[in-house]
C-alpha cells in the first residue's frame, strides 16, 4: 500500500511512524521504571507496617490478650490504603483483626507461608512474629493495590503526550515537506506530459540548489539527448520507409506467386487429410468391431461350453461300461443333462434374439395391448417359479384397464424377463412387487421391485452389457446376462425407456416406461404357440378297432429318429413308421396312409416344404395332418411353416410334453372332422 502513495504522503508516513516509535519507546521506558519503583515502595511499606504491628502485638500474643491486640491493630486506621489486618496465634487460629470502614471482615481460615500475594485486586502480606527466636504468631495485611490506578494515570498521560507530539510532527512535515517534494513533483509532471505527447522539447524547472536541482539538470539533459536521437531516428525511418515500399511491391509479387502455390498445396493436403481421416475412421471402426466381436465370441464360447460340459460329461458316464451307475444316479445324471440342455436352448434363443436386434432385422407389430390381460398371463407363468422358493409375488390392483402401445409378444417377453430375474436373484422367502404409476402425458411406468442383495453403483453401470448377469458373476444363479440387453433394445424399439435403481442389501427396482394407447376396444389376446397347441389338445381317442394310431416320421438324422422312436415307445396308443428322405416318405404315405405325418424340413434331395406340397396335391394324402419337427426356430421360419400348411410347428430340441400335446391335438381334430363328416352323411 505504501508503494502506491505519493512522495509527500510517504514522507508524512515515515516521519509520523518514526515519531510514534520514539515516543512509545521513551514514554514506555519511563513509565515501566516508575511503576516498578512504585511497586517496590508499596511492598516495602507493607513489610514495614507488618513488622510494626508484629512488634506492638507480640506482648498481647504472649499474654493471650486479644483486646490489647485489637487496640494495637486499630491504630492502622491512619493508613487509608490498608483495608484489613489480622493476627494468628502460633497454632494458626485467628486471634484479632482490624477492618477498614466499609470493608467486609473476611480472612483466611489459617495463615499461609511467609510472603506476598494477591487476593483479587488487593495485595496481601504474611509476616511471622518472632520473640527470642520463637514464633508467636503471624501478621496478615491486605492493602489496596494502588499500582493499577497509577498505571491508568500513566497511560492517560502517555496517550495525551503521544497525540500532542504526533500533531506537532505532522504540522512541521506539512509545512517543511514541500521543499523536498516540489522539485520531484515537477519532474514527474513533465515526464508524464512527454510520455503522453511525445514532445521531447519540454524541460523541468530548476527550483532549488540541492540534490533535487542536480536531478532536474540530469533529467533535462536526458530529454535533450532523446530529442536529438529522435530526430535522427525519424530521418532514418523515412529513408527506411521508402526502401520498404519498394521492397513491399516486390514482396507482394512474390507473395502472390506463393499464395497460388500454397493454394494448390493446401488443396492437395486437404484431399490427403480427408482420405487419411476416412481411412483412420474405417480402421478404428474395424478395430472396435473386431474387439467387440472377440469379446462377444469369448463370452459366448464360455457360456456355451458350460452347459455342454455337463451334458457331455454326464452322457459319457452313462454310456461308459467302466463307470457303472445305479438307477438313482442315472436319474440324477439325466436330470442334469436335461437341465443343462434347456439352459443351452435358452442361451441359443437369447443369442439369436440379440443378433436380430443388433442387425435391425427384428420387426414389431405395434398395437393396443390390454395391461390387465398381459399381467394375468405373466402372473400365471411366474407364480409357480416363485412358489418353489417361498417368494411372494404381488401384482397391482389398479391400472388393469389401461392399454399400452406395444408389441404384445415382445412386451410379454420384457415383463417375464424382469419378473424372472427378480425371482432368480431374490432371497428365499422374499417378495416381488410389480407396480404401475403415471409417468407423464400418455406415459405409464411399470416397475418390478425385489428384496434381493441389490447392486452397487459399479454393477449398475455395467448392467446392460452382454453376459453381465445382474452383477452376479461367480454366483450360483444360472443365466446368460443377454436377457437384459435384449430387454432394453426391445423397450427402446417400442418407443419406451428402461432404468434401474438399487441399494446394496435392500434390493433393486427395474422399471420401463411405455406410451399409452388412446381409449379403444381392448385388443384380443393372441395365444402363444403352446396355448394354440393346448387348445386343441386332448386325450387321443383310440380307433374303433382298438388298434394304435399310425404315425409317419420323415427324418434323415438317425439320432433324432431314435429319440422320437423312444418317445413313441412309451405310448401304446401310437405306432411309428420312418422314412430317411422325402421320396420314401411320399411312397409310405401313399401305400400305408398314416393318421399323422411328422416331418423334418431340411431333408436330402427334397425339402420338407416340397414334400408337403406334393402331399397336399394328392387327394389320397391331402387330409393327413402334418407336423413340422425342425431346428429352424426363427419366428419367420415358424410363420413360413404355418403359412405353407403345416398343422403344427415344433422346434428342436424336442420338449416331450409339447410333442405329445401336438400329436394328441391333431388326432383329436382329425377325429372331430371324421365325426362331423359322418353326421352330415
Amino acid at each position: 500500500m505504501l508503494r502506491r502513495r505519493s512522495i509527500r504522503e510517504k514522507l508524512v508516513t515515515i516521519v509520523m511512524s518514526t515519531t510514534l516509535a520514539a515516543l512509545v519507546v521513551s514514554v514506555g521506558t519511563v513509565v515501566a521504571y516508575d511503576l516498578r519503583s512504585y511497586q517496590r515502595s508499596l511492598q516495602n511499606d507493607m513489610a514495614t507496617q507488618a513488622e510494626l504491628v508484629g512488634h506492638m502485638t507480640s506482648a498481647a500474643l504472649a499474654f493471650d490478650d486479644p483486646r490489647l491486640a485489637r487496640e494495637n491493630l486499630a491504630l492502622l486506621r491512619t493508613r487509608p490504603s490498608l483495608r484489613a489486618a489480622a493476627l494468628y496465634d502460633e497454632q494458626g487460629s485467628l486471634f484479632a483483626w482490624y477492618v477498614a470502614p466499609g470493608e467486609r471482615a473476611v480472612f483466611p481460615p489459617a495463615p499461609r507461608k511467609e510472603g506476598r500475594g494477591k487476593e483479587g485486586d488487593d495485595l496481601v502480606l504474611y509476616t511471622p512474629i518472632r520473640e527470642n527466636g520463637e514464633v508467636l504468631g503471624t501478621v496478615y495485611l491486605r492493602s489496596e493495590n494502588l499500582l493499577v490506578e497509577r498505571m491508568r494515570d500513566y497511560l492517560l498521560i502517555a496517550a495525551l503526550v503521544t497525540l500532542l507530539a504526533l500533531l506537532t510532527a505532522w504540522l512541521l512535515v506539512r509545512r517543511l515537506g514541500h521543499t523536498i517534494t516540489t522539485p520531484i513533483d515537477a519532474i514527474t509532471s513533465i515526464a508524464r506530459e512527454v510520455v503522453a505527447t511525445r514532445d521531447y522539447s519540454r524541460r523541468a524547472p530548476r527550483i532549488s540548489e540541492d540534490e533535487a536541482a542536480d536531478l532536474v539538470d540530469s533529467f533535462n539533459a536526458m530529454l535533450a539527448e532523446i530529442e536529438l536521437r529522435t530526430r535522427a531516428l525519424e530521418s532514418s525511418n523515412r529513408e527506411i520507409a521508402r526502401e520498404a515500399q519498394e521492397r513491399a511491391r516486390a514482396r507482394q509479387e512474390v507473395m502472390r506467386l506463393n499464395e497460388e502455390l500454397e493454394q494448390r498445396v493446401h488443396e492437395r493436403t486437404m484431399q490427403l487429410e480427408l482420405a487419411n481421416s476416412e481411412l483412420e475412421l474405417a480402421i478404428e471402426e474395424a478395430r472396435a468391431a473386431n474387439q467387440a466381436k472377440s469379446a462377444f465370441l469369448s463370452a459366448m464360447s464360455h457360456e456355451l461350453r458350460t452347459p455342454l460340459n455337463a451334458i457331455l460329461g454326464f452322457a459319457q458316464i452313462l454310456s461308459s461300461n467302466a463307470m457303472p451307475t445305479t438307477p438313482e444316479q442315472k436319474l440324477e445324471f439325466s436330470n442334469h443333462i436335461l437341465k443343462s440342455g434347456r439352459h443351452l436352448l435358452t442361451l441359443i434363443n437369447e443369442i439369436l434374439d440379440l443378433a436380430k436386434v443388433e442387425a435391425g432385422a427384428l420387426t414389431l407389430s405395434m398395437e393396443a395391448v390390454g395391461l390387465g390381460d398381459m399381467l394375468a398371463e405373466c402372473r400365471t407363468m411366474i407364480e409357480p417359479l416363485a412358489a418353489k422358493r417361498g417368494i411372494r409375488v404381488l401384482f397391482p390392483d389398479g391400472c388393469l384397464d389401461v392399454q399400452l402401445r406395444a408389441d404384445r409378444t415382445r412386451l410379454k417377453q420384457v415383463l417375464l424377463n424382469l419378473l424372472s430375474n427378480a425371482v432368480k436373484y431374490n432371497r428365499d422367502g422374499g417378495a416381488v412387487v410389480l407396480d404401475c404409476i403415471d409417468a407423464g402425458p400418455q406415459r405409464l411406468r411399470l416397475s418390478v421391485r425385489d428384496t434381493g442383495m441389490g447392486l452397487d453403483p459399479g454393477q449398475v453401470a455395467a448392467l446392460f452389457q452382454p453376459f453381465n448377469r445382474l452383477g452376479q458373476e461367480g454366483g450360483t444363479q444360472e443365466g446368460t446376462g443377454i436377457g437384459l440387453v435384449v430387454t432394453r433394445r426391445l423397450v427402446e424399439l417400442m418407443g419406451g425407456e428402461i432404468g434401474v435403481t438399487s441399494s446394496p442389501g435392500v434390493g433393486s427396482v427395474f422399471w420401463i416406461e411405455l406410451g399409452l394407447q388412446p381409449a379403444a376396444a381392448p385388443a384380443p389376446a393372441q395365444p402363444e404357440e403352446g396355448a394354440q397347441q393346448g387348445a386343441a389338445a386332448g386325450a387321443a381317442l383310440p380307433q374303433a378297432d382298438g388298434a394304435p394310431h399310425l404315425l409317419l416320421y420323415i427324418e434323415d438324422n438317425p439320432a433324432n429318429l431314435k429319440l422320437v422312436q423312444e418317445i413313441v415307445r412309451f405310448r401304446p396308443d401310437l405306432r411309428l413308421l420312418s422314412a430317411p428322405d422325402g421320396h420314401v416318405g411320399l411312397s409310405l404315405a401313399r401305400s400305408q396312409p398314416p393318421e399323422v405325418i411328422l416331418m423334418d424340413l431340411n431333408l436330402p434331395g427334397m425339402s420338407g416344404f416340397e414334400v408337403l406340397a406334393q402331399l397336399r396335391r394328392d387327394p389320397a394324402t391331402r387330409a393327413i395332418p402334418a407336423i413340422a419337427l425342425t431346428a429352424n426356430a426363427m419366428p419367420h421360419d415358424v410363420e413360413r411353416g404355418l403359412a405353407a400348411g403345416f398343422d403344427r410347428y415344433l422346434t428342436k430340441p424336442i420338449e416331450i410334453g409339447k410333442f405329445n400335446e401336438a400329436i394328441d391335438g391333431v388326432l383329436a381334430q382329425r377325429r372331430a372332422r371324421i365325426d362331423v363328416t359322418r353326421t352330415v352323411s
